[in-house]
C-alpha cells in the first residue's frame, strides 16, 4: 500500500498537468473558431452595411435599366417569309432578325441579308404591335436595308450618335432576337474599332467595323448597338465563330467578338436609300500596297506607319489633290489605317463631294491634303463582289470562245442545286450576251442575285446545240 501511495503521490501531478494541458488544447481551437466566427460575421456585416450605404452599384443598375427603358421602344422584331419559286424546290423559308426606328416616318433600318429574297415582313413593336413592312432599299455591299411600315403613328425613333467616334473600352449594349428571344439586351465594350471587312462581309464590305466583347448571337442581326446614353453607335452585322468571322445567319453562336456597321455609315447609306432607293459612295483613286509600311524620317528616327500608294489614278481626285505613288497615306480623317481594306472602307462610308483630309509622308516630312471625293464607278462594286459571288455558289467559270464555260461546280452547292454542270458554255444572263466569265457573274449582280432575285441563266450542254435556262437564286 506503501508503494502505491507513493506512486500516485508521484504520478498525480503530471496527470493533473496532462488533463489540464489537454483541456488547453481541445478548448484553444474551439475558441479560434468562435474568434474567427465573431471576425466573419463582423465582416459580414460592415459589408452589408457598407453595401446599403453606398449607392455606387444601386446608381449604376438604375442606368443600365434607364438604358433598356430609352431604347427597346425603337426595337423591333422581323419574322422574314421568303418564297422559293424554283420548279425544283417549291415551298417557304422562315427566318428572324432585328431592327430599330429610324425616323417619325415609319422607316426601319436593319441589315440587308436578315430581308434578302423576303416574300413577306412582319414587325412587331416592343410594345405587342404587329405590322406588316415593306422593302424600300438595300444596300448589300454595306449590308444595310430600309424597311416602311404604313401606320408610323405611336413610333419612337431611336436617338443617334450622330458625329461622334466610338473609343475603345467605351461601354456598349446590343439589342435583338438572339435565337429567337425577342427583345434581349446584352452589355459589353468597345473592343476595337476600324476593324477589317475581309471574312465578315459576304461581298465586298465597305465598313470599317466596329467590334465588342457585348453576347451576339443569331437573331441579333439589325439590332441596334448603343453607348451608355442610349444613343445608336452602330447596328450588329456579324459574329466570330471557331470558324472564323460570319454574316450573323442562323450559323454559329456568339464567342464573345461580334462586329458593328458604324452609325456614320448607316446615316449616309439610308439617307440615300429613302431618297433614291439606290446609293453612291466616295471615290479617290488611290491603290495601296498590301501591307502597313513603317515611316522613318531622314534621322532615322521612326515617326509612324502608314500604306504605301501603288498608283495614283490620273484626273481622280487624289491626284489632283497632289498625291502621287510612292507616298505614304498614314490617316484618313484622323484615322490611322491599320489595314489594306481601311482606305476605302473610310472613303465609301462618304457620299460623293465630301471632302476627306489625307495625312501623307513624302519621304520627307508629313503634310495634309484635302481630298473631294467623286462618284465611285459601279462596276467596282460588282467586280469586288464578283469573286465572294462565285465561292457563295460553288462555281468556277473559265474562258470560252463562244462566252464562258462551268470550270467545276461543288457538291450540294447553290450551283448545283439549280443545275449547273461541268463544260456546260454560259451564253447568256437574263437578256445580256456573254463575253467572258466574268460578264456572268457581274451580269448576275446587276440583275439583283445579291437582293435574293431570281436570275435566269442560259446554257448549252457539252456536245449539244440547243440551250437550255438555269435559274439561280441565293437564299438567306
Amino acid at each position: 500500500m506503501d508503494i502505491t501511495m507513493r506512486r500516485f503521490v508521484a504520478f498525480g501531478p503530471a496527470f493533473v498537468v496532462m488533463l489540464a494541458a489537454g483541456s488547453v488544447l481541445m478548448a484553444v481551437p474551439a475558441a479560434i473558431e468562435r474568434v474567427n466566427a465573431a471576425q466573419s460575421l463582423g465582416q459580414v456585416t460592415l459589408a452589408r452595411q457598407l453595401v446599403d450605404d453606398d449607392d455606387v452599384l444601386e446608381r449604376l443598375n438604375k442606368a443600365v435599366k434607364n438604358v433598356a427603358t430609352a431604347v427597346e421602344p425603337s426595337v423591333v422584331h422581323l419574322d422574314i417569309v421568303s418564297r422559293n419559286d424554283d420548279e425544283h424546290e417549291r415551298g417557304y423559308r422562315g427566318s428572324t432578325g432585328a431592327g430599330w426606328v429610324f425616323d417619325p416616318a415609319g422607316h426601319l433600318i436593319t441589315n440587308a441579308h436578315v430581308v434578302r429574297g423576303a416574300s413577306d415582313i412582319t414587325v412587331q413593336f416592343a410594345d405587342g404591335r404587329v405590322s406588316e413592312a415593306t422593302l424600300v432599299g438595300a444596300d448589300v455591299f454595306t449590308d444595310i436595308a430600309v424597311l416602311q411600315v404604313k401606320d408610323s403613328s405611336g413610333l419612337i425613333p431611336a436617338r443617334r450618335a450622330s458625329g461622334a467616334r466610338p473609343e475603345q473600352g467605351e461601354r456598349v449594349f446590343a439589342f435583338g432576337s438572339p435565337f429567337g428571344f425577342k427583345f434581349s439586351m446584352s452589355e459589353g465594350i468597345v473592343s476595337g474599332i476600324g476593324r477589317s471587312a475581309r471574312g465578315i462581309m459576304e461581298f465586298g464590305g465597305f465598313t470599317n467595323f466596329i467590334q465588342t466583347d457585348a453576347a451576339v448571337n443569331p437573331g441579333n442581326s439589325g439590332g441596334p448597338l448603343v453607348d451608355i446614353h442610349g444613343k445608336v453607335i452602330g447596328m450588329n452585322v456579324a459574329i466570330a465563330t471557331a470558324r472564323g468571322a460570319t454574316a450573323n445567319s442562323s450559323e454559329g453562336q456568339s464567342a464573345g467578338i461580334s462586329f458593328a456597321i458604324p452609325l456614320a455609315t448607316i446615316e449616309s447609306v439610308v439617307e440615300q436609300l429613302i431618297e433614291k432607293g439606290a446609293v453612291s459612295r466616295g471615290f479617290m483613286g488611290l491603290s495601296f500596297a498590301p501591307r502597313i509600311e513603317q515611316i522613318h524620317g531622314p534621322d532615322g528616327q521612326w515617326r509612324g506607319a502608314g500604306l504605301r500608294v501603288n498608283e495614283s489614278t490620273p484626273d481622280a481626285p487624289a491626284s489632283a489633290a497632289g498625291i502621287r505613288r510612292g507616298e505614304i497615306v498614314m490617316s484618313i480623317n484622323s484615322q490611322p489605317l491599320t489595314d489594306n481594306d481601311l482606305p476605302r472602307s473610310i472613303v465609301t462610308a462618304f457620299r460623293p463631294g465630301n471632302p476627306v483630309t489625307l495625312r501623307v509622308w513624302n519621304g520627307r516630312d508629313f503634310r495634309d491634303v484635302d481630298v473631294k471625293l467623286a462618284e465611285r464607278p459601279s462596276e467596282y462594286d460588282a467586280r469586288d463582289a464578283a469573286f465572294p459571288l462565285a465561292v457563295r455558289l460553288g462555281l468556277a467559270l473559265d474562258r470560252h470562245s463562244d462566252g464562258a464555260v462551268v470550270a467545276d461546280v461543288l457538291t450540294n452547292s447553290a450551283a448545283d442545286s439549280a443545275g449547273f454542270k461541268r463544260n456546260q458554255v454560259v451564253t447568256r444572263v437574263g437578256t445580256k450576251s456573254i463575253d467572258s466569265p466574268g460578264d456572268v457573274l457581274t451580269s448576275m449582280i446587276d440583275q439583283g442575285v445579291l437582293d435574293g432575285k431570281g436570275v435566269e441563266i442560259t446554257v448549252r450542254d457539252e456536245g449539244a446545240e440547243v440551250t437550255h435556262t438555269i435559274r439561280v437564286r441565293l437564299s438567306h
